[in-house]
């Protein structure tokens, strides 16, 4: 008998741009795999059952903590665990995974795999978040530190944020760094002509860096520097920092930067690009950036965990100080003024994606933790 994988997320629309090559995998090497989350759309739940997966919609609140929506997830995690039986239950992201781990554990599932995808909104806002970090991070301790619970992160940073707060043992922490990216589809692809174009690919959030990096436009505008400054993402105003749709229209009015809304062909919006900025407050491992990396597009991003994993300051990017629109605007001004340098970190960048964030190692190291837990 096949052994039966249960995924639960958030939502499914991280699942599919996050996790659909994990499940895809698991399925062809015999699993038997379910996804639990909750929808952004009707088409969300379709691309999921192409796949042939069997997908549970389980509600999920995302703004911070509310304990009356969050025992309805409790209770509707059980159901779905008690129903489906899983062998092994991988958690993605921080509700799934304090949740999904304590309903594993009550059910007596011995397989358990969780996965940091970044320390998100509780961790990058300093003082003003300290109450909620502290919360989230008891949580957590109260969840995962226990010896058979294995925990993988994306970068160094985290896995030392939560060995030092007691959260886990040093021995549950497995390093795989991001999610990968598929090397075919995200070419290597020569710069296009024309006036240059800026791109941050992310969810219009603040802490992504979306104001700084608009404030930045406008300092470059102002010192007569010719380009085109692109936000290419979905607002996601159940995050707590998310920016609404009239913050950002005043944002684009303001500034001049241009808003693309949720992009589907990420590879052709990076083939028409000549930098890619993510200016983010903290990371797990950004994928927007693995991505600009296998295109071969030089990258200006923030010197904070997860960006510094994928950008090595000088050699395929320039790396700033995080909430300073001066300092980014100055690093975006200096490879729009040098289109040799840009090649150059472009190429560095192909050659990193290529050693270091192929998507299909991403998927072997994840299938060895399963099969090593289920042994």
């Amino acid at each position: 008998m096949s052994k039966r994988l249960l995924l639960n997320v958030n939502v499914a629309w991280f699942f599919l741009s996050h996790r659909l090559a994990v499940a895809r995998a698991a399925r062809d090497a015999g699993f038997d795999v379910h996804v639990a989350g909750d929808v952004g759309s009707d088409e969300e739940v379709a691309a999921v059952l192409k796949e042939e997966l069997t997908f549970h919609r389980v509600h999920l609140s995302r703004g911070g903590l509310l304990p009356t929506r969050d025992l309805s997830y409790l209770a509707q995690l059980t159901s779905v665990m008690r129903h489906v039986k899983p062998d092994l239950v991988h958690n993605i992201t921080a509700k799934p995974i304090v949740y999904g781990t304590m309903v594993a554990r009550a059910l007596g599932i011995a397989g358990i795999v969780n996965a940091v995808s970044g320390l998100g909104y509780s961790f990058s806002g300093g003082q003003e978040r300290w109450l909620v970090s502290r919360l989230v991070a008891s949580a957590y301790r109260f969840a995962l530190r226990r010896p058979g619970i294995r925990v993988i992160f994306q970068n160094t940073d985290d896995i030392e944020a939560f060995v030092n707060a007691q959260i886990i043992d040093p021995a549950q922490a497995i390093l795989i760094r991001g999610s990968g990216v598929d090397l075919e589809a995200f070419a290597l692809s020569s710069e296009p002509g024309g006036r240059p174009r800026v791109l941050l690919p992310a969810r219009m959030l603040r802490d992504k860096g979306v104001v700084e990096f608009a404030r930045a436009a406008e300092l470059l505008r102002s010192r007569g520097i010719a380009a085109t400054f692109l936000l290419a993402g979905m607002l996601d105003e159940a995050n707590p920092a998310g920016l609404g749709q009239h913050e950002l229209s005043q944002l684009q009015h303001g500034t001049g930067v241009e808003w693309l809304g949720h992009v589907g062909d990420m590879p052709a919006l990076l083939r028409s690009v000549h930098v890619v900025c993510l200016p983010s407050y903290r990371e797990g491992l950004p994928k927007a950036l693995i991505e600009a990396c296998a295109a071969g597009r030089a990258i200006v991003a923030t010197d904070v965990p997860g960006c510094r994993e994928v950008v090595n300051h000088e050699v395929n990017g320039l790396l700033v100080r995080p909430r300073d629109a001066g300092a980014l605007a100055d690093a975006l001004q200096r490879l729009l003024s040098d289109p040799s340098l840009r090649t150059q970190m472009g190429m560095a960048g192909r050659r990193k994606a290529e050693t270091e964030f192929d998507v299909a190692a991403v998927v072997r190291a994840t299938l060895d933790v399963y099969r090593k837990i289920l042994d």
